[in-house]
């Protein structure tokens, strides 16, 4: 055997080939019997084993005799030095990471800042819904971020125990009912919604394989039921069911990123809220089934507060339930009564067929068909024009009707908006009921608001129009832009406002409206009182809706105040009286009186010493004979009427001479 041509692996004549490479050719070169097997009877020759060590010695001259290790566990020492190595150096540089970040917050100066706004930014991204504030900036709806609860059924181990364990942490979950939820086949199903933070940490400590946590927002009402209606309220997956969260639920849900814009509404809270309690307490002091109110600004059409009950706290839907969830509003259409006297009037006065000195004979009640019509306080004489607003005449404002005619009536209430649908943003619009066939005596019901329903809103924005110059403005819930102006259409012309401005001045100074008269504010207005229609027909004489709508300051009128009441009953207070000028007009007076400092109207403290004259009588006597159409009512009337000494007018007061806000 020659070993001349075997070489050492670590030989330097050979290279490093590796431990494995360099074992294996030495040894398949070498004979099979040089290594015994264990226990045989087979011995190794010494001489073959020092003559091998010669030529090793002089085929290798250059190996260190200081090797002690063979290739495979040098490398593998090799390989694991250099993984410690690199482990030590990545640790190191992780915690001067984390050193160097601690250092930064301790000590540079806007480290605090400037996290807490990444987590605002973060927080506003992941808002969905915008929020809904009022004219000023005060807060009205906006959205929490909140965790609710579901499972996978195909993930729970022991249904039983996971309802058991979940039942303690949520009273308000029936045992046996999620049992079977959590045993179903079902991959997703719902527990519970909008988790308090609180709760969640409790459901999460129980550690249910199965359960899990998704992130959703809660719509949130701070001030509560007291604008349910105006604002109305989401369902628990965020989309609007009734009033201006319906109505923009699109543009409040914005896109995915949740960047919209907030809404600002036309509504002042602090109006909106004192406006809620006068018509709650009026309500509850003269057990009213129901009450609506409305602030209306003349000048643009912008609602200020609007108020319907009984409401609902829309932080609980369920309360929305029935009737408390009806608008009456919008949505509500009632025969408003006497109110409908001022648009008779000034139809008339607008289109020529009366002025301010005319008068009709109010002596006796219409009788037509198997109809009457007869004033609630006859005076059983010749009344004035102003004195049939004064005191609220039926006769004389269906006289009135007759001559104005009714095509002429039917165009003027059109223009009035009495026979649309109410445009506001809103879903809750109720249409007016008119009708089916216009004949004579509708045209003289409808004259003092008996025969066509309407909605509150459609009435205060109508009565806007006869006191602000005669212009007519869409109410609406949006604050209007800066710098924009509201679009409105003319529908009667300011020399008739001006007239209306004084006639309704009258009503609250000498007429059924005393009681809406504050000290310092020239408030001007109309009570209003109608039977309600009865379940078969006909009318009840103890179901009457009473309201009284005003405008304020009179000279040159801002806002337009209606309160309603649904079915009011006579107090001891009262004299046993429910009627408009006894239950709304004290509505509207503790409104206008809180009201007014709020936003900035100063009282005119001399006005009671100034002008406190007396009404106006008629100078020219209108007798049956002088009309076409009045002849056919009563031929009893033609005759000889009472003479009446003509008085200086009140409508001829210097205040009222000044030209009013009249906004084209």
């Amino acid at each position: 055997m020659n070993f001349k041509h075997f070489r050492h692996p670590f030989s330097s004549a050979g290279g490093l080939e590796g431990p494995a490479k360099g074992m294996q050719t030495a040894t398949e070169d070498l004979p099979q019997n040089v290594f015994p097997e264990a226990g045989s009877n087979k011995t190794y020759n010494s001489n073959i084993g020092a003559s091998r060590q010669h030529d090793f010695d002089a085929a290798s001259p250059e190996i260190p005799s200081s090797i002690k290790i063979d290739g495979i566990r040098k490398q593998a020492l090799e390989t694991g030095r250099n993984r410690l190595l690199v482990t030590g150096v990545l640790f190191t540089m992780a915690f001067t990471v984390i050193a160097g970040r601690l250092v930064e917050l301790a000590i540079t100066r806007d480290a605090g800042e400037n996290y807490q706004a990444r987590i605002a930014e973060t927080f506003k991204a992941t808002k969905v819904r915008a929020d809904i504030v009022d004219r000023n900036g005060i807060l009205l709806a906006t959205s929490l971020p909140t965790a609710s609860l579901y499972a996978n059924p195909s993930h729970v181990l022991d249904p039983k125990e996971a309802a058991a364990k979940l039942a303690q942490v949520l009273p308000e979950l029936d045992p046996a009912r999620l049992s079977q939820k959590l045993a179903s086949k079902k991959t997703f199903i719902w527990l519970h919604r909008n988790l308090t933070p609180k709760t969640q940490f409790a459901v999460n400590a129980l550690g249910i394989p199965g359960l899990y946590f998704q992130r959703t927002e809660r719509r949130v009402y701070p001030h509560g039921p007291m604008l349910s209606h105006a604002v109305g309220l989401t369902n628990i997956d965020g989309k609007g069911l009734s009033g201006i969260e319906s109505f923009f639920n699109k543009s409040l849900r914005g896109d995915k990123d949740g960047g919209q814009e907030r809404l600002t509404l036309s509504l002042d809270i602090r109006v909106q809220s004192l406006l809620h309690e006068e018509l709650q307490k009026s309500m509850t002091e003269f057990r009213g089934i129901g009450a609506t109110g409305v602030v209306f600004d003349v000048t643009n059409g912008e609602i200020r507060a609007m108020v319907s009950l009984p409401g609902f706290n829309p932080n609980n839907p369920m309360t929305a339930a029935g009737i408390a969830g009806f608008n009456r509003a919008t949505m509500g259409v009632y025969e408003m009564g006497s109110t409908f006297k001022l648009f008779t009037v000034a139809m008339a006065l607008d289109a020529g067929v009366v002025s301010l000195s005319d008068g009709y004979d109010a002596s006796k009640p219409i009788r037509i068909a198997r109809f009457t019509i007869s004033d609630y306080h006859g005076k059983n004489r010749w009344l004035s024009v102003p004195e049939i607003l004064i005191h609220s005449s039926n006769i004389g404002a269906a006289k009135m009707a007759l001559d104005v005619g009714t095509r002429r009536q039917q165009k003027y209430l059109k223009k009035f908006g009495m026979l649309r649908p109410a445009i506001i943003e809103l879903p809750e619009i109720g249409a007016p009921l008119t009708p089916d066939r216009w004949r004579e005596i509708n045209t003289m019901t409808i004259s003092y608001g008996h025969g066509i329903a309407v909605s509150p809103i459609q009435l205060t924005a109508g009565v806007a129009a006869l006191v602000n110059g005669g212009i007519l403005y869409n109410p609406t819930l949006v604050k209007t832009p800066v710098g924009k102006r509201a679009k409105g259409v003319r529908v009667v012309k300011a020399k008739t406002s001006r007239q209306m401005q004084r006639l309704m001045r009258l009503i609250v100074q000498k007429g059924t409206g005393r009681n809406a008269d504050v000290p310092g504010y020239l408030i001007g207005g109309k009570t209003g009182t109608a039977n309600k229609p009865g379940r078969r027909g006909g009318y009840g004489d103890r179901r009457v809706i009473s309201s009284f709508i005003a405008a304020f300051p009179i000279t040159s009128p801002r806002y337009v105040i209606l309160a309603l009441i649904d079915e009011p009953k006579g107090t001891q207070r009262t004299h046993g009286y429910a009627t408009g000028g006894w239950v709304a007009a004290p509505v509207v007076a503790n409104v206008v009186r809180r009201m007014a400092p709020l936003l900035g109207l100063e009282p005119d403290v001399g006005y009671q010493r100034k002008h406190g004259r007396q009404a106006a009588k008629p100078r020219r006597q209108v007798t049956a004979a002088n009309t076409k159409n009045r002849g056919k009512i009563n031929k009893a009337e033609k005759a000889k009427p009472t003479t009446i000494k003509p008085q200086k007018s009140l409508i001829k007061q210097p205040y009222m001479r000044g030209r009013p806000l009249v906004v084209e």
